[in-house]
């Protein structure tokens, strides 16, 4: 599969997760950069704007399995890993495989569950595989995570711990919808009897591992690739930052600005695709100073005194 044959296929994505989700079109492809650069993806959004419904969709567009999980403060790490079960026929212990076991898992409201519960998902997120009393098992290719948590109610809820959240490629949201959209969904409820809105595949058997290893092939010319490290190390030196990006937080960026340029089309990265997603992939990787978090500083605000303080450089257009 080459560029132009991804970016059809991604159109071909958007436009039936789109006719499902309300949500514009830039949320969208945000979630499939997350996806294409091979990473997980961070939903936080208040109840009732499609998140639930947003996960459903992608994997159903790109023909993959889908589970889902209730992340609550009683959900035990074997709850969501699986766990060994003595037959007694056999006389013997069989593995019952648990909602991991899929290839787009939804992690709902993943800051409810305790730290050690939410820690299971480490080794899943990054390895693509889970050890359960010590033998491992590889979890389905491809893999990935889209989880979601709400950012109004902390009551009963768990910060994710920062090596979690930096598994998690972009952090994004829906946001409420427009006038027209939120019409639309005054329309569909008008017949309570008329099933929710259903998305057709879009990619084929195998096609989805295809379609990742598209981004491999685009050019990023080595002026982009100073960029990309110059932002995640100013990152580090901002005085309302306690800790900056991380170094797989440079890499999530380099892969993610590739993703994109797929997207729009494109075998060559340009500044804007860096300058694009950016804020997605650094804002939940910051941690404030305690004296910023009382000054009520918004990560997203430090990311563009980022993107105004880093020269963007020059890149000719011969080199593309």
């Amino acid at each position: 599969m080459d560029v132009s044959q991804a970016a059809a296929t991604c159109d071909e994505v958007v436009e039936a997760v789109g006719a499902a989700v309300i949500a514009d079109r830039d949320f969208l492809e945000t979630v499939l950069t997350g996806v294409l650069a091979r990473g997980h993806v961070l939903l936080e959004d208040v109840p009732g704007t499609g998140k639930t419904l947003t996960a459903r969709s992608v994997a159903a567009a790109l023909g993959l399995s889908f589970s889902r999980i209730q992340f609550t403060p009683d959900l035990l790490p074997a709850d969501i890993t699986g766990s060994n079960v003595y037959d007694e026929t056999a006389g013997g212990f069989d593995f019952n495989a648990g909602p991991i076991f899929a290839n787009v898992v939804l992690a709902d409201e993943i800051n409810r569950a305790p730290p050690k519960t939410q820690a299971a998902l480490l080794e899943a997120m990054g390895e693509g595989q889970v050890t359960v009393d010590g033998v491992t098992h590889e979890l389905p290719d491809p893999f990935f995570v889209i989880a979601t948590q709400n950012p109004v109610e902390q009551e009963g809820t768990f910060r994710l711990p920062e090596a979690q959240r930096d598994r998690f490629v972009v952090k994004t949201e829906l946001g409420y919808p427009d006038r027209a959209g939120e019409r639309e969904l005054v329309d569909r409820r008008d017949d309570r009897t008329r099933r929710a809105p259903t998305v057709s595949r879009v990619v084929g058997d195998g096609q989805v591992t295809a379609l990742r290893a598209v981004p491999e092939t685009v050019r990023v010319d080595g002026k982009l690739r100073d960029y990309v490290v110059d932002l995640g190390r100013a990152s580090r030196e901002d005085s309302r930052v306690a800790v900056g990006v991380s170094p797989r937080g440079v890499q999530r960026l380099f892969e993610a600005v590739r993703a994109r340029a797929v997207i729009r089309k494109r075998d060559y990265v340009v500044p804007d695709d860096v300058k694009a997603v950016v804020p997605a992939v650094f804002r939940h990787r910051l941690v404030l100073t305690s004296d910023a978090r009382v000054r009520g500083v918004d990560p997203l605000d430090v990311v563009s005194d980022l993107l105004d303080d880093v020269p963007v450089p020059a890149v000719a257009s011969a080199s593309r």
